[in-house]
């Protein structure tokens, strides 16, 4: 089970330099030691550009529970496409040349 998961802030307004260096200290100052902050510009001419910031941090106790959940669901599903990978069959085209 996963214990961090990738997320993201944007940073999309027109402001001044000096602002956005206040908005970008702050963000940085509140991420945990942990995070592995990165930086990138995104977008392009027609849509607009924005930076965007991504950071690792730890799984919410909702997001643990359904990650629990659902990994033992996908457990599940890998089993049964397990036992599928073993049923033989035989392909349409081969059938058709032996009815005729």
């Amino acid at each position: 089970m996963r214990t961090r998961v990738k997320d993201y802030i944007e940073v999309s307004d027109y402001t001044s330099l000096d602002r956005l260096i206040t908005t970008l200290n702050a963000i940085r100052d509140s991420l945990p030691e942990t995070a592995e902050p990165e930086l990138k510009m995104r977008g392009d001419d027609v849509f607009g550009r924005r930076l965007s910031i991504t950071y690792w941090r730890e799984l919410t106790v909702e997001e643990q529970a359904a990650d629990a959940k659902y990994s033992a669901v996908g457990a599940e599903f890998a089993a049964l496409a397990a036992k599928l990978d073993d049923v033989p069959y035989e392909q349409a085209s081969k059938r058709r040349r032996k009815a005729a």
